[in-house]
């Protein structure tokens, strides 16, 4: 009797919480404690049996130790270290040309190689590697990352479930239906009837998705979609500046390509554009129109064009940019940048200058400002933090960020391919390898411990931690188990097809519950025993939990690429319900069809 409780009990936690989550009335973190708090009530404090086993207080927190959670945060530190240091910036550039020149078919090819490639690698790397580029390609299309994140989870799903090594689950269950002496899959024995079921799927994911979700933009995302505004910034030209010598042609700097050279001061002598002969020496003021991203790639690269405040050091270790406005009644209206004493008073200096009415056509030293004004600020974070209370100017929080680290991009780079090669390969355990790759990431200076500190999301830590729990209890009380066998004993009579219509659903309505690897291990067996009761062979009934497992699409938690672009492309739990549950729908229809004619059923 105490069984069936915990049992039932579980259930209720399971399909509350499932409520909860999607209802968004309290935060995920919020509602995750709630489960583990509900499971150790009843389980460690009232005692609840569990099946033949006892649930105690480490089994039921056991999720903040799983190696799933710790490979999760470090793979995205290993995803921080290259954006960081701007490492795939060449390779994204490439893409984004390539996919803008094409349009829609550039985005599709793009998605379907991905996809492509996720059914020989495992999911995860895949798409630690290219959140950054997909990032990349949304700011260049005018667009936020929320449009493009999630399909790329979902498209490396659908490859990924096409043969045996695109996802762990299709290994485990695979294994499980060997060890039971079931059947032995090959690598490729149910990838055509895999890949028609994923191409249904697919279609849905790069037309239809986009639509159903929104522009889930941060503030920054926000105000660089605004439209790349012009800073005015001066670059002085001194002895051994990597400008020197550098000669006008056809009017433009070829060096300057990405900012606008609006004035080149030579002592009293103004030459303005268009510039015919101007070659550039010591000495010379350059006055150069650029956006913030220009002077970032500017400002970080190992021979740096920009010098701040008259000079060529940039101060020593990371340099953080940010944002702020002149204030009304400011003491700095009317005061030259130079006479603004801000990098004696907080230790940062004005990169650039920002004026919505007019574009100053002037060295800085001559810019007074105004109120309204947009200044650049460059310096350390804590001095950057330090203008926080300043009331001559603004601050915007959340223009903060810190300059890309471009000259440790080759050792990213080298980093992040060590852990790819490691995790497909099978050289190393892909926890072992991401854990690894984050800490050489650390040892390389490619990011700090802060900026490594960021990635941790609170929210994925309890997503994670909470579902385990349920999966562990799911498990131990004989919910999961008992649903199948009812749901049997319902289709008793019923023609096979019908009972692999069923199978696949139930599996996947538990995949998002419980984790698709969890769904794997404990339904494989299951669909052998409907195989033997019916007299049928077992591979289609394990084809079918592998392809349902692999329907991992209407929760976060469901699968680990789901949570990993669920903080870069800030989405909340129903996103994943709005979006991914047609497709686990349309999935399941096609399979309903596709399934029986493919074995004969």
């Amino acid at each position: 009797m105490e069984a069936d409780i915990a049992m039932m009990g579980t259930l209720l936690v399971i399909a509350v919480s499932t409520i909860l989550y999607a209802t968004e009335r309290y935060s995920i973190e919020a509602i995750s404690l709630g489960t583990l708090a509900a499971y150790v009530a009843m389980f460690a404090v009232f005692g609840l049996p569990a099946g033949d086993q006892s649930l105690d207080v480490a089994d039921i927190l056991s999720g903040f130790a799983n190696s799933g959670l710790i490979t999760i945060v470090a793979l995205l530190i290993v995803g921080q270290g290259l954006f960081h240091t701007d490492a795939l910036e060449r390779p994204a550039q490439i893409l984004v040309r390539w996919v803008v020149k094409h349009g829609t078919v550039g985005i599709a090819v793009t998605f379907i190689s991905i996809a492509a490639l996720s059914a020989f690698l495992n999911n995860t790397p895949v798409v630690v590697m290219f959140i950054p580029i997909i990032a990349t390609l949304a700011t260049a299309l005018k667009s936020s990352g929320s449009r493009f994140l999630m399909p790329l989870s979902f498209v490396t799903i659908l490859g990924g479930m096409t043969t045996l090594i695109g996802s762990s689950t299709n290994l485990l269950a695979a294994n499980v239906a060997r060890d039971a002496g079931a059947v032995d899959l090959s690598f490729f024995s149910f990838t055509p009837f895999a890949l028609m079921v994923a191409g249904i799927g697919l279609p849905y994911v790069l037309g239809v998705m986009p639509l159903l979700l929104r522009e889930n933009r941060s503030m920054a995302e926000a105000m660089r979609a605004q439209g790349g505004k012009q800073f005015i910034a001066e670059i002085p030209i001194r002895a051994g500046h990597p400008l020197v010598g550098a000669e006008s042609k056809q009017g433009m700097f070829p060096q300057l390509q990405d900012m606008t050279v609006r004035l080149v001061q030579r002592g009293e002598r103004p030459h303005l554009p268009p510039f015919e002969n101007v070659k550039l020496q010591p000495g010379d003021i350059v006055i150069v129109a650029a956006t913030r991203q220009a002077l970032e790639r500017a400002l970080s690269t190992k021979s740096a064009v920009m010098g701040q405040e008259g000079g060529d050091d940039k101060p020593p270790g990371v340099v953080t940019l940010a944002e702020a406005i002149v204030a009304p009644g400011s003491r700095l209206i009317g005061r030259t940048v130079a006479q603004s004493g801000f990098r004696g008073e907080v230790g940062c200096v004005v990169l650039a200058i920002e004026r919505r009415s007019r574009m100053p056509r002037m060295p800085m030293v001559d810019i007074r400002m105004e109120a309204g004004d947009v200044l650049l600020f460059a310096g350390p974070r804590k001095a950057i933090e330090e203008l926080r209370g300043n009331r001559d100017v603004l601050l915007i929080d959340w223009t903060a960020a810190d300059v890309p680290a471009r000259r440790r991009a080759p050792a990213a780079i080298a980093v992040f391919l060590s852990v790819i090669i490691s995790a497909a390969t099978g050289i190393m355990p892909i926890a072992a390898a991401a854990v690894l790759g984050a800490f050489a990431m650390l040892a390389t200076r490619c990011l700090n411990t802060r900026q490594a500190a960021r990635v941790v999301d609170s929210r994925i830590i309890m997503l994670i931690a909470s579902a385990i729990a349920s999966s562990n209890a799911l498990a131990a009380t004989g919910g999961a188990e008992a649903i199948a066998h009812g749901l049997l004993s319902v289709l008793a009579g019923a023609p096979p097809s019908v009972v692999m219509s069923a199978l696949f659903i139930m599996i996947a309505l538990t995949t998002n519950i419980m984790t698709n690897n969890a769904a794997a291990v404990l339904f494989t067996p299951i669909a052998i025993g409907i195989a033997s009761t019916l007299g049928l062979p077992a591979e289609p009934f394990v084809v079918t939990v592998i392809l349902a497992a692999n329907a991992s699409f209407a929760t976060p938690v469901a699968y680990q690429t789901n949570l990993l672009v669920m903080g870069p492309g800030h989405y909340r739990y129903r996103d994943f319900l709005i979006a991914g549950g047609p497709l686990v729908l349309l999935l399941w229809g096609a399979f309903s069809i596709i399934g029986p004619w493919w074995y004969g059923l």
